[in-house]
């Protein structure tokens, strides 16, 4: 990809634009028929991934324009929490944009990006799914090898035990659960790789929409457990992202 803000340093030097021209780019020139929204051109340049849609509180045709300026600008995009109404939308403007209905995200890329690395998303129950493919989204399409491990909860402890192996190679664990929340630390205590916890809002009552799974996260007695948001599958798909691409760059050196 090329430094954007490198070329920009560059036309000015060379005279080739001027210094409103610049400042229009930075801002996002051309965002203002978007009402309301102003578009984040640079997030990809500071931290490797363009500006993601979040779907909820938006019309469909909001979000397919956002949509479409990403998709023209960026080269691709990702919108979490969507429906399929709104797919229908952004698929009217971005024909080759693709729908994870388990996800409930609409991605497109027009130049795949090379997977590297490895991450292994491990879910604790089938309820989990959401959540856990919304990782998974996430992280493929921001360019990383992924391994999936499904319905593997603490109430028959031996179905994470065979995936041992998954663990202890991969570069971090994004470990999915609702309920009691235990899978995360059981993970913890099985692997020297970063856990990244995700509690989810799946549970009884007294599961409290998700505050027991992730008060248990918290609280998890094996070191190296961090814990999100509740049902924020997307938020630690980031930080995995962030730190699988570390550990593959320094693999390569």
């Amino acid at each position: 990809m090329q430094d954007t803000l490198r070329g920009l340093l560059a036309a000015l030097r060379d005279g080739t634009m001027s210094v409103d021209d610049a400042l229009a780019h930075l801002r996002g020139a051309g965002a203002s028929d978007i009402p309301s929204v102003t578009l984040d051109h640079l997030r990809a340049e500071r931290t490797g991934f363009p500006e993601v849609i979040y779907c909820p509180g938006k019309r469909d045709d909001e979000i397919a324009a956002i949509a479409a300026r990403l998709a023209s600008s960026a080269g691709r995009f990702l919108a979490t929490r969507a429906t399929a109404s709104a797919f229908e939308a952004v698929r009217a403007q971005v024909p080759d944009a693709r729908f994870d209905a388990d996800a409930r995200a609409i991605a497109f890329e027009r130049d795949r990006l090379e997977r590297v690395g490895l991450v292994c998303v491990v879910s604790a129950g089938t309820s989990d799914r959401h959540v856990a493919a919304e990782a998974a989204c996430a992280l493929d399409i921001m360019g990383n090898e992924l391994a999936r491990v499904d319905d593997v909860g603490v109430a028959g402890l031996h179905r994470v035990l065979g995936h041992v192996g998954a663990l202890r190679t991969c570069n971090v664990v994004v470990a999915v659960a609702g309920m009691d929340g235990a899978l995360p630390g059981v993970i913890a205590g099985l692997t020297d790789r970063p856990v990244l916890a995700v509690p989810t809002s799946v549970g009884y009552g007294a599961s409290f929409g998700g505050l027991a799974a992730l008060l248990t996260m918290l609280n998890a007695c094996a070191g190296g457990v961090s814990v999100v948001n509740i049902d924020n599958g997307f938020g630690a798909a980031c930080a995995a992202s962030r730190i699988n691409h570390l550990a593959a760059d320094r693999a390569k050196r």
